[in-house]
């Protein structure tokens, strides 16, 4: 692995896909982790209640509207 070119590459991008990128690596470490490695055409619902502190705030499509502005 050349970790001297994805330095490289990650210095050039803006703020907001840095912060993208290290969320994104620390999703894959918590997955390793877990021990969970998804296998193709597997469903996993490990997100399932995640927004459930929002509940009180929002109803269901209030939340879905809430969510495309997240995005």
């Amino acid at each position: 692995m050349n970790t001297q070119l994805a330095e490289r590459k990650f210095r050039t991008l803006p703020d907001d896909l840095k912060r993208e990128v290290l969320n994104f690596m620390d999703f894959l470490l918590a997955k390793r982790k877990r021990g969970k490695i998804s296998r193709p055409g597997k469903f996993e619902f490990s997100w399932e209640g995640g927004l459930s502190h929002l509940k009180d705030k929002y109803n269901s499509v209030e939340l879905q509207h809430q969510s495309m502005d997240w995005r």
